[in-house]
């Protein structure tokens, strides 16, 4: 059984997906990128604020789910350049208290939708 999540706070999918998926009370979250869902825009002037922006997306999912990120256990971070590791890891460490953060990867690509910089997904437990 499963249950299709979705949020107006959250960027629309681009594609034949949904923004999440729970199951079992397992929360699948697909691949966010930085689009602001109010006004449509691509948010890449930095990579600040572009990773904000995803992090902001994620976070709605998970408000929608009726979760936090407390709730992550799971997180892929996909980013086009790694020497923009540092700042997306800043950015990401915000959302989270170090001793409880989630299992995570972060893989450079060699592109990604729409060609942004950098693209989230998780995985959360209730």
């Amino acid at each position: 059984m499963k249950t299709i999540i979705t949020t107006k706070n959250a960027p629309a999918p681009l594609g034949p997906y949904n923004q999440a998926v729970l199951s079992n009370g397992t929360l699948y979250i697909s691949g966010q990128i930085a689009i602001d869902s109010h006004t449509g825009s691509f948010i890449t002037d930095t990579i600040s604020n572009e990773t904000l922006q995803v992090m902001k997306n994620l976070e709605a999912v998970l408000k929608a789910a009726e979760m936090t990120f407390e709730n992550v256990v799971k997180s892929s971070i996909f980013i086009s350049d790694m020497n923009n590791f540092s700042t997306i890891n800043e950015i990401y460490a915000r959302f989270f208290h170090e001793e409880t953060a989630p299992a995570r990867e972060t893989v450079e690509v060699a592109k990604l939708p729409k060609n942004v910089n950098v693209e989230i997904s998780m995985i959360a437990v209730k």
